[in-house]
């Protein structure tokens, strides 16, 4: 579904990603692993358009996505959700998701069905819809970054740190939604802090280490090594 061939990106002069390679298969949540600096959010920006490709290939169904703008990225099947939730200021909450909608203004028929169905992973929502979103809990308004991005029916969902800054109670319903994200048929990549959780949720998973994948396994596996567990899982 997903597919970086040898990606090179740059901040000025200065090289971040090097000659990067991962895939993600339909169906599958595979989560990104790594400290501060790593390069996680920059290979997200990468990917859905927001930082520059200097060299190879980011591919979503085989078709390429370089020199395309975040907007065409969108509409082929790519959403994100950045790190900081970005809400809308003086915006409610169902306006938010709408914008999830804008690049799909032609599949209006299927508006209530998409509201209903984030509304369903996250019934908070539902009660607090007219309410401004940026007066929401952080939790909360972790619920509607993600209830924005599934408005626009990806095929491809981008999560980079969605339990950062959230009380255990709600990392562990965002987390809840994840899985039943992908139950439904949604390909997931999820950047998370939390490789616990994230290890035990996901399908497979990469290890990214000074802009380069440094490791890659299934979520098992990575979950037992010892160099990961010393890494990222406290020992």
């Amino acid at each position: 579904m997903l597919q970086l061939i040898d990606v090179i990106t740059s901040y000025g002069a200065t090289e971040v990603l090097h000659r990067i390679s991962l895939e993600v298969g339909e169906g599958e949540l595979v989560t990104l692993l790594g400290s501060n600096g790593a390069g996680k959010t920059t290979t997200l920006r990468v990917i859905s358009g927001l930082h520059k490709l200097h060299q190879g290939q980011v591919k979503l169904g085989g078709v390429n996505l370089e020199n395309r703008p975040p907007d065409d990225i969108v509409r082929m099947g790519i959403a994100h959700v950045p790190e900081g939730r970005r809400i809308f200021p003086g915006l409610t909450v169902r306006e938010n998701l709408e914008l999830g909608t804008v690049a799909w203004r032609k599949r209006g028929d299927r508006f209530d069905q998409d509201l209903e169905r984030v509304y369903r992973l996250f019934p908070v929502l539902r009660t607090r819809d007219q309410q401004l979103g940026w007066s929401m809990s952080g939790g909360e308004q972790q619920m509607v970054a993600i209830g924005r991005a599934l408005m626009a029916r990806p095929k491809v969902l981008l999560l980079d740190e969605p339990s950062l800054g959230l009380s255990p109670l709600l990392v562990d319903q965002v987390f809840a939604a994840l899985e039943e994200i992908k139950r439904q048929g949604t390909t997931i990549l999820l950047v998370e802090q939390n490789a616990a959780m994230a290890l035990e949720i996901a399908d497979r998973g990469y290890v990214l280490s000074g802009g380069t994948i440094v490791l890659e396994d299934t979520a098992g596996r990575l979950s037992t090594n010892p160099e990961v567990k010393a890494a990222y899982l406290g020992g």
